[in-house]
């Protein structure tokens, strides 16, 4: 079997057409069904199944296609060498990359590189798109190509990730934007923008996300595209327009206060940075954990390089290499390795454009963004818009359409109303409103009508929910209010935390228990029934205190349980669509990680909700928490010994009972969790 042979075949087999096979490689028709008709003879098989006008492959002839490149490029990689032996050069190292990754990345990885290892003669290649990069490493022009871009269309290429990349907003330091610390793309159609051409990596992520976010170019007022980054600078500089760029581009226009970046909501983590290489030189250098293919000329540089690259810190921890046509990775990680959420890089390979498809799902979402400990489930989730970008859109999903919508709400109990009546399809409650969402209806209910599949937050004590009274009350412990009227949320956790209290001291019976919706702390004064206290939940209680007019009643966790916040879904929608489950909890975790490590977290929340920061940051922990006195933690796991533990206390209650019918190994699906970490 001739190489040459073995390419046309491979072109035809890439076409299912000999006329356009000859046309790419300049040859006639019948000189090409020649080549083919030798290989099928030499081969003693039929490579292609003749169907009237149209061909396919045979099975031979599909294996053939998958494992043919590699023969094609280790041709091309032998007389690559071949040459650099004519030549004298027994090592050396190519790298192709953008111009960002030059200027920026790759100078001071290269510059550690070449002191460690002087004899190796290194060559950088500059490439304009990515698709002539991507030719570059399949044919060994470049030993190794970095790329912000995903390659796993092609099952030739083998990517690392090396590290991170993050885009931004970038604009004139005398821009009135600069005044804004964050900003948001639909902030923005009015604004002049000016964008690189298609084909860079920027311009791809760009309309990626906008695709995954229902916009497009069109929805703004001006774009301006424009072919080099010269012409780019100068729009910013001199025509004040917006711009959208990586942190690896304009770094000293930026250094030097010309420029400044502001960070964008959709854009809120990064994405990963690839290390790529040609599939055969992967199994070369014994990465699939194979043994190595053969010696080291030519192969030992691009071996120490990549050893160096997974030796910086941040990154040894964290890199994964992977035969992209498998989820199998080729390079295992340590057990402990902590894992960063991280948008999905795009492919260069495919395109933004309108989506369209024969299915549409639609999601309810109920929240309760002014629940403060409940953010990250839910209002944090929606602002960067995290669910739009992990939902599910290949394999069965690949024509799929979504429609979210997010309903707000001041409690739990019209989410769980929601949930039974079918009008919401995943819910964020507390503690006692997530075992109302599983507690069979009446007796001859067979199971609860969710799956409860994640924790939000916790707080250990129980002082996530808490009674208060007026400064100037006489009632000084829990035991005064019988005979008092105490105004809860009905539903709420705060309402099964007054009841366990209660029952606990025996006085429940002796205590009446009204709405707070018409007597809540905010009505007092009003021509409302007068109520002696009132029972809420975080942070609402922790408001009241802090206006100085109410103070603690309840100073002891009187039944030692802790409070906790989770998620639930519609049972047959995590049935049918369990993906879907997956991408909401791979939302919860990216939404986690950013309020947890992102300095102004607190600050955005606290204007989305129109609440103190201050009360934001001592409601859930954060970077920006004082540690001693925070309210809640997050919190994911679930924990079994919890929910048996409320059940039993609030089945010992009159009218609670049925809360004991819980399944629990039936409610409970960790799965999806651990699938979301995983995924990671």
């Amino acid at each position: 079997m001739e190489i040459y042979q073995l390419k046309v075949f491979l072109e035809v087999a890439r076409c299912l057409s000999f006329t356009e096979a000859a046309d790419t490689l300049n040859l006639t028709q019948p000189a090409v069904s020649a080549k083919i008709k030798c290989l099928e003879a030499e081969l003693e098989t039929t490579l292609f199944r003749r169907l009237g006008r149209r061909i396919e492959l045979t099975q031979v002839g599909e294996y053939l296609l998958e494992e043919g490149p590699s023969l094609v490029d280790l041709e091309s990689r032998l007389v690559a060498e071949i040459d650099e032996i004519k030549q004298g050069k027994f090592s050396t190292l190519k790298i192709g990359c953008m111009p960002d990754m030059l200027s920026s990345w790759l100078p001071s990885v290269l510059y550690e590189y070449r002191r460690v290892y002087p004899d190796v003669q290194t060559k950088c290649l500059q490439f304009d798109a990515v698709e002539p990069l991507y030719r570059a490493i399949k044919t060994g022009e470049v030993d190794i190509g970095v790329s912000d871009l995903s390659f796993s269309a092609f099952d030739e290429i083998s990517e690392l990730a090396i590290g991170s990349v993050h885009y931004s907003l970038v604009v004139s330091s005398s821009h009135q934007l600069t005044k804004r610390p964050w900003l948001s793309l639909k902030e923005l159609t009015d604004q002049a923008w000016v964008l690189p051409p298609e084909g860079i990596p920027g311009r791809i992520m760009l309309q990626k996300r906008m695709q995954e976010l229902g916009l497009n170019l069109t929805d703004f007022a001006h774009v301006e595209i424009v072919d080099a980054a010269s012409l780019m600078r100068t729009y910013l500089l001199q025509g004040h327009y917006l711009g959208f760029v990586s942190d690896f581009e304009f770094q000293m226009e930026c250094e030097a206060g010309l420029l400044r970046r502001i960070p964008l909501e959709e854009f809120a983590l990064g994405t990963p940075l690839f290390l790529l290489m040609a599939k055969r030189l992967g199994r070369t250098l014994g990465l699939a954990g194979q043994p190595t293919g053969r010696g080291g000329l030519g192969i030992e540089p691009i071996r120490q390089f990549v050893a160096m690259v997974q030796g910086q810190p941040g990154i040894a921890e964290t890199s994964r290499l992977q035969r992209l046509s498998t989820p199998k990775p080729l390079a295992s990680s340590p057990a402990t390795a902590p894992k960063v959420p991280q948008f999905q890089a795009p492919n260069f390979l495919v395109r933004a454009g309108s989506a369209s498809g024969t299915e549409t799902i639609c999601l309810t979402i109920g929240t309760q963004n002014r629940t403060i400990q409940t953010v990250t489930a839910g209002l944090i989730i929606q602002r960067l818009g995290l669910l739009e970008h992990f939902l599910p859109r290949e394999g069965r999903y690949g024509g799929v359409q979504y429609r979210l919508r997010w309903s707000d709400y001041d409690s739990g109990a019209p989410i769980v109303a929601g949930l039974e009546a079918q009008q919401i399809d995943i819910g964020v409650l507390g503690d006692y409103p997530l075992l109302l969402s599983a507690a069979p209806g009446d007796s001859t209910a067979p199971a609860a009508g969710t799956r409860l599949i994640s924790f939000v937050a916790s707080n250990l004590d129980g002082t996530g929910n808490d009674i208060i009274v007026p400064q100037h009350s006489t009632l000084d412990c829990i035991d005064d209010l019988a005979g008092r009227v105490i105004a809860v949320p009905f539903c709420s956790a705060a309402h099964g935390m007054v009841m366990r209290s209660l029952h606990h001291r025996q006085i429940l019976d002796n205590v009446t228990l009204t709405s707070i919706d018409s007597a809540g702390p905010q009505r007092s004064g009003r021509n409302t029934s007068p109520v002696d206290g009132y029972a809420y939940f975080a942070p609402f209680h922790e408001i009241a205190k802090h206006k100085g007019q109410f103070r603690r009643l309840l100073h002891e966790n009187l039944d030692g349980l802790p409070t906790f916040h989770g998620v639930v879904i519609r049972s047959a929608l995590a049935e049918q669509y369990p993906e879907v489950a997956v991408a909401y909890l791979r939302s919860l975790l990216a939404a986690q990680y950013w309020y947890a490590t992102q300095p102004m977290a607190t600050t955005l929340v606290s204007r989305w909700v129109n609440m103190d920061a201050a009360i934001v940051a001592k409601t859930l922990r954060s970077s920006a928490s004082n540690q001693a006195d925070v309210v809640y933690l997050p919190e994911t796991r679930l924990r079994t010994d919890w929910l048996q533990a409320h059940i039993h206390q609030l089945g010992q209650i009159a009218g609670q009972e049925h809360l004991g019918q819980i399944n629990l190994d039936r409610w409970m699906q960790p799965e999806f969790l651990e699938q979301a970490i995983a995924s990671l």
